[in-house]
């Protein structure tokens, strides 16, 4: 996890592709028009067998607020509800972050730090049909010892890793998940030992992409590290083939390789997400 005694980095990396490095030179040539858009889990905070013990890396707030009065904005965007986010995040009431928007529930939800509170739709009719089988489909299942459900309000996600095989586990759920969610007007979103339960139309590209139309900024960094930062990742995409500079990073893993192979910076961990925003900070203009 590193710790906070790490020196400030004085270099950043430097991109892989074209499309990277002119993102990077925009943010650092005009900042204040830039947004910094960052997952959590597996970005900000490191991955943890209990999803409830998530935490952000212990420098991961004074990176934020070093950097945020610099730029635009900063969104976290993040499949957890908004207010979990921010609770687990520490996000709330932090001199330097009071223009923080946390987009919660992959954007359905939204928390920010002006008003200190979370906006949010009623969840879909499905998810209460799923909540009430679940339990008996993970019994039937024989897959299911070892795994914990997490209820998000607008979704269910399945955690494998606690149990004694975890990707076995994953394998064995993953038909009967997705037969259950599709019988609900669902989808199942694979993740780091996680199918995850939750209305279509829901992904951080989505939110994104609405996001950065919303304020009009001139350039964008998305930083991530499972297969569903990949819809952010092709937004970027989107924006950049539009003419908005862009920045992928990958929060490095070796569980998820399709991130790092699209990403233009790859980063150890959020302990690299840290490193990245503490230089960005120290060399925005």
């Amino acid at each position: 996890m590193g710790n906070s005694t790490d020196p400030l980095p004085t270099t950043l990396p430097t991109p892989t592709s074209d499309p990277g490095r002119a993102g990077l030179a925009a943010l650092l040539a005009h900042p204040s028009r830039a947004l910094i858009a960052l997952d959590f889990d597996g970005t900000l905070a490191p991955i943890v067998p209990d999803p409830e013990k998530a935490r952000p890396h212990p420098d991961a707030l004074p990176a934020l607020t070093a950097l945020a009065p610099k730029v635009a904005a900063v969104a976290v965007i993040t499949g957890r509800p908004a207010g979990t986010a921010v609770k687990y995040g520490g996000f709330a009431d932090v001199p330097g972050l009071e223009h923080l928007v946390v987009l919660g529930h992959y954007g359905a939800e939204r928390w920010d730090a002006v008003s200190g509170k979370v906006t949010a739709p009623d969840p879909h009719p499905g998810i209460a049909t799923v909540r009430a089988e679940l339990p008996g489909l993970l019994d039937a299942s024989g897959a299911a010892q070892g795994t914990w459900t997490e209820d998000k309000g607008h979704a269910l996600a399945v955690h494998t890793r606690r149990a004694a095989d975890p990707q076995g586990a994953f394998d064995a759920l993953r038909a009967p998940l997705t037969d259950l969610a599709t019988r609900n007007g669902l989808i199942v979103e694979p993740g780091r030992m996680v199918l995850e339960l939750r209305p279509p139309g829901m992904d951080k590209g989505v939110a994104l992409l609405d996001y950065v139309r919303d304020l009009g900024v001139e350039s964008v960094l998305y930083a991530g590290d499972d297969l569903g930062d990949l819809p952010a990742y092709a937004a970027v995409d989107e924006l950049r083939s539009d003419g908005t500079p862009g920045l992928l990073v990958c929060s490095g893993s070796e569980e998820v390789t399709e991130l790092s192979e699209k990403a233009d910076v790859v980063v150890d961990g959020p302990a690299g997400v840290v490193r990245l925003l503490q230089a960005i900070a120290a060399q925005a203009g």
